[in-house]
């Protein structure tokens, strides 16, 4: 960022690990004044003698806290000129012994979360003269995948929430951008016992995630061979639950 312009301010949420705390170490290396969002500090800990980073403690599934992080916002700067909503969980339904819960937990942090969210930052980022809104959403809504009834389901709902938005916010000069990354290695997909094609690290992660969001692209999915595997998948959606349905 050049000398003498004002630190653009960035909002990250679910920021203490995984994609988060990524996104977290490159907005701050590129002098961005980071507002940090997660349950607890987790990794950030690490930054915890830079002044450019602030941490605001927030529960996304807490629509109680709304009004207390908004304010919490404000008090370190008046806009928001991004955004990125990226607090996220994942369970996986056992259709033998299902937990029908797991609908309403995967769904609570997923989306009610990310729109909880956003009912925080949106007057924040209306004061701001290019206001960017991200959200993350995931390459399971491009084809069904086993067990991710839970998953799948919520991060379909972000993005139809998000593209939906999209529209209603053109006349407030917001853009609003989705990113379906694919599989990323984070504490939550190390708990995954089925093979992840692609897979790759949180760091190249957020290096593509922050290269897309410059460019403010309406939906931007990575990694490509996913991408391409996924629509294959679409077009022949009888084989592939053939292909991918588990041998109980």
């Amino acid at each position: 960022m050049d000398a003498g312009k004002q630190k653009k301010v960035i909002w990250i949420t679910g920021a203490s690990s995984g994609i988060g705390f990524s996104l977290v170490e490159r907005y701050l290396a590129r002098g961005y004044h980071v507002l940090a969002s997660a349950r607890t500090e987790g990794k950030l800990v690490d930054f915890i003698a830079n002044e450019a980073l602030i941490f605001i403690p927030y529960d996304v599934t807490d629509d109680t806290q709304i009004d207390c992080v908004r304010d919490l916002l404000r008090q370190h700067s008046p806009h928001l000129d991004c955004v990125i909503l990226n607090a996220g969980n994942c369970e996986y339904l056992d259709i033998n012994n299902p937990d029908w819960s797991m609908m309403k937990r995967v769904m609570s942090v997923n989306y009610f979360g990310l729109v909880n969210s956003v009912e925080v930052c949106l007057p924040l980022l209306k004061k701001a003269q290019q206001p960017h809104l991200v959200g993350v959403s995931s390459q399971a809504v491009q084809a069904a995948f086993t067990q991710a009834e839970a998953y799948g389901a919520s991060k379909a709902a972000v993005r139809y929430f998000l593209s939906s938005l999209r529209v209603d916010l053109l006349s407030s000069n917001i853009d609003v951008t989705c990113i379906l990354p694919g599989f990323v290695d984070t504490p939550l997909t190390q708990k995954n016992t089925f093979s992840m094609p692609f897979l790759m690290s949180s760091e190249q992660a957020a290096v593509r995630i922050e290269a897309a969001i410059e460019k403010r692209p309406y939906e931007y999915a990575f990694p490509k061979r996913l991408t391409a595997m996924l629509w294959v998948a679409k077009q022949f959606p009888k084989r592939w639950a053939v292909m991918t349905a588990p041998k109980y």
